[in-house]
């Protein structure tokens, strides 16, 4: 399956902060916020959605294309990227904007206060998958953060052109008017959320969840240490738990590591919990490390965990496909 992964490549700045995010706000001083945090520890590291969930599919072999806008500054990262399975012949380089930046900080609880700066990613609108589907045909188009106006112009194409589409909203819902949602969402063959994401795309869209089930052919909702949850219109919900025991380092990147597996397992034409549990086991890789892209994707170790956490019919489903990146 040939997948375009398009959204945000960025530089991550990820601080982590000693205390609680809540211990530090008073209820009658919410309207007059003005505070300033002293952190510990700042990571500088590679990221941004598109680029995180591309190098996760690299990892799996799955050769991804790339599309989203950088700076003249992402010659080192995408040098990275490639010797990670990413196809970088879709990205657009900027002449006069640099590559965004994520500044994150991440509490006790794991809870994150973040901003972003769009950058280069402001000019990802040019970035043309007609031609990109010219050149070679695509399977499979993600329309994951990026610049809402390239967000649904290349939602528009990939219903123009006739390729399937997945949905991931996902940081962008606090920015995107309702209908925006509603035409990011309506027709996608897949769209990932988290449960507050799920919530805020149903309040901006002002549909219910049978609404969203009515318009979309799978919903993969994320639930953190819960798992994931799968629904489609007339099935059974499926549930896959998390991987556990997983002490965590830094939360940041885990839902783009999930969609990596996920993508994966389907393009193998793999049931969708056994798509989900790969999923889990890829996210408990990015748990356990600071920074989205600092996991190796190790075969017979991912397979050892999905045969420990899910079970030998999972692990055997899965085994033909990890082993041949072994």
């Amino acid at each position: 399956m040939r997948i375009a992964v398009t959204g945000s490549i960025a530089t991550d700045h990820l601080m982590a902060f000693p205390g609680r995010f809540v211990d530090q706000l008073l209820p009658d001083q919410l309207e007059h916020v003005s505070l300033s945090f002293l952190v510990d520890t700042l990571e500088v590291r590679r990221g941004g959605v598109a680029a995180n969930i591309s190098y996760g599919l690299g990892g799996l072999g799955l050769g991804p294309l790339l599309a989203g806008a950088v700076g003249a500054d992402f010659a080192e990262y995408e040098v990275w990227l490639k010797e990670h399975g990413v196809d970088t012949s879709a990205v657009y380089v900027s002449d006069d904007r640099q590559t965004a930046r994520f500044m994150c900080m991440t509490d006790q609880d794991s809870n994150q206060i973040a901003s972003f700066y769009a950058g280069a990613m402001a000019e990802a609108d040019r970035i043309d998958l007609r031609a990109l589907h010219t050149r070679a045909p695509l399977d499979l188009v993600l329309v994951s953060p990026n610049d809402p106006g390239a967000m649904v112009h290349h939602t528009d194409q990939a219903r123009e052109l006739g390729i399937p589409f997945a949905a991931d909203p996902s940081q962008q819902l606090a920015r995107l008017s309702g209908a925006q949602v509603r035409t990011l969402v309506d027709g996608a063959a897949w769209l990932f959320t988290n449960e507050y994401e799920s919530a805020l795309l149903r309040e901006r869209a002002e549909w219910s969840h049978t609404d969203v089930l009515d318009r979309v052919g799978t919903w993969i909702t994320t639930l953190g240490a819960q798992g994931v949850r799968i629904d489609r219109k007339g099935d059974p919900t499926i549930t896959v738990r998390a991987v556990p025991g997983i002490t965590p380092e830094d939360p940041t990147g885990v839902g783009d590591a999930f969609r990596s597996g996920f993508l994966a397992a389907l393009s193998w034409n793999l049931p969708l919990e056994t798509a989900a549990q790969l999923g889990c086991a890829m996210s408990a890789l990015v748990l356990a490390a600071v920074g989205s892209q600092s996991y190796e994707v190790r075969p017979a170790a991912l397979l050892a965990t999905v045969r420990a956490v899910y079970g030998d019919t999972a692990a055997d489903l899965l085994a033909p496909e990890l082993g041949r990146l072994a």
